[in-house]
């Protein structure tokens, strides 16, 4: 536990030091190697994280999957289940609310169903070289990657000053299968 914590607070000080000017460049950068990727080209249904202040800015790909007809989810938390449910957004505006921490998810929704999901949009503190993924400690992903019923791809979005060696993986802990940054693609088998 100790390890990760420290390696959290080296990333979150590396997204700290991108310097603003520079953050909706490299973001761009970002979506346009992501919507560029057969994986995305392919998927009919695209759940997608709703970026933060300190993260790839994920507007941009939620707009090129409705400008492609594709359907897009988003996670909506539920803490009294201590998990993610996947809700089908048509609005940035009217389907959306700013939850009491700050994070911005569906108002409200049926959970859609998750075999039907192509591909997952993930956050992280980190990725590894090995699809590790360090996220905030709470879980949500892992469990939600976990599910016998997800099928899908999941690919974690991040910049590539996010990118680290290697990142301990706990026997609950879900790699991703491939992960962009605004400088390269890299899969995982």
């Amino acid at each position: 536990m100790h390890i990760k914590n420290e390696l959290r607070q080296r990333l979150r000080k590396a997204i700290a030091e991108i310097p603003e000017s520079e953050i909706s460049v490299r973001s761009s950068q970002a979506v346009k190697l992501l919507c560029e990727q057969p994986e995305f080209r392919k998927a009919e249904v695209v759940m997608v994280f709703l970026s933060l202040a300190q993260e790839v800015d994920t507007t941009p790909i939620v707009l090129r999957c409705w400008q492609e007809r594709k359907r897009v989810l988003a996670p909506k938390v539920s803490w009294n289940q201590r998990r993610m449910l996947p809700v089908e957004i048509r609005s940035l505006t009217d389907d959306l609310i700013t939850s009491s921490l700050g994070i911005r998810e569906p108002v409200s929704g049926l959970p859609f169903p998750i075999p039907l999901i192509d591909l997952v949009i993930v956050p992280g503190l980190g990725f590894d070289e090995f699809g590790g993924r360090l996220g905030r400690g709470q879980g949500f992903y892992d469990r939600f990657l976990a599910n016998p019923e997800f099928r899908g791809i999941s690919c974690g979005l991040v910049f590539e000053a996010q990118m680290t060696s290697n990142i301990p993986m706990g026997p609950l802990d879900q790699r991703v299968r491939m992960v962009v940054t605004d400088d390269r693609v890299r899969r995982f088998s």
